[in-house]
């Protein structure tokens, strides 16, 4: 497994804290070796701010990471945090309304009823519905649905 794929969703912040703590430097000594305000790598590494692209590179550069690994992590750490919007929806014009005939389509909670819309797409939809849960919900949680009701592999 690829490193990125153990910490996608960590902010970089954190990564950064760490690696400052196993060298031993001190935050406010780091980020004026940067040219940076501590309060701005002290929020950076809290979480309460973003990683920007000129900061990163100062980062990187300092402590030898591969140059877009802090961006990166914001990325990911970002397509996490809008996951947990309550309006992070699928792409509903890829659906058929007729895979959801007995529910009203615009009210579906689409975080709190995950597995029960994968079983009905598996059941009832079509490859681009599918493919669309996919993509929505990731290979790898629509896998552990998958195994725990087996019954959709066959389909």
């Amino acid at each position: 497994m690829k490193t990125i794929d153990i910490i996608k969703g960590i902010h970089p912040g954190k990564m950064v804290e760490r690696e400052l703590k196993k060298r031993n430097i001190i935050k406010r000594q780091f980020a004026l070796s940067i040219d940076e305000y501590p309060q701005t790598l002290g929020a950076i590494i809290k979480g309460s701010r973003r990683m920007n692209v000129d900061l990163s590179l100062k980062i990187e550069e300092k402590l030898d990471f591969e140059e877009g690994f802090l961006m990166t992590l914001q990325v990911f750490y970002d397509i996490k945090e809008a996951k947990k919007d309550s309006n992070y929806k699928p792409d509903l014009s890829k659906f058929r309304k007729g895979v959801f005939w007995d529910t009203d389509f615009d009210k579906i909670d689409w975080k709190l009823m995950k597995v029960s819309i994968v079983k009905r797409v598996f059941a009832y939809g079509n490859k681009i519905e599918q493919e669309e849960i996919i993509r929505f919900y990731g290979k790898e949680e629509v896998s552990k649905i998958n195994l725990l009701y087996p019954e959709l592999l066959t389909r």
